[in-house]
């Protein structure tokens, strides 16, 4: 599972479709951190190649993967480059497998880049 999540972020680093229909079950559902859903193999590669036509995936580096059962975890920092604007948000993934070892349901879930601290970067005692 873990090898599959790393295919998966390679294909948008490398702007490369061709193994996606390897990597999802043909009936996936796909939940962006932002809302759009996709389903089924036929809408996420077209939403792929529609957004590489204006988009570039910089970075997205795993920070942490938890693997439990059927379901992988990943905890990831994604930065891209999309119509000119360059933006990066930390994020998590959360994709269940099917019994073939594709990828049949993906939800993704992001966090502003920057972080503040409200009461000091220290944990001090009150």
């Amino acid at each position: 599972m873990e090898e599959i999540i790393r295919r998966y972020f390679r294909c948008w680093l490398d702007k490369n479709a061709a193994p996606l229909p390897d990597i999802f079950s043909k009936d996936i559902t796909y939940t962006e951190c932002y809302g759009p859903q996709y389903h089924g193999i036929g809408q996420l590669l077209r939403w792929f190649d529609d957004w590489n036509r204006n988009g570039t995936v910089l970075k997205w580096d795993i920070k942490k993967l938890w693997i439990c059962g059927q379901t992988a975890i990943a905890e990831w920092y994604f930065r891209c480059s999309y119509c000119g604007t360059v933006q990066g948000f930390d994020g998590v993934t959360i994709a269940e497998f099917d019994d073939d070892g594709k990828i049949s349901v993906l939800k993704e879930f992001q966090s502003k880049e920057s972080h503040s601290h409200p009461y000091g970067e220290s944990s001090g005692r009150i």
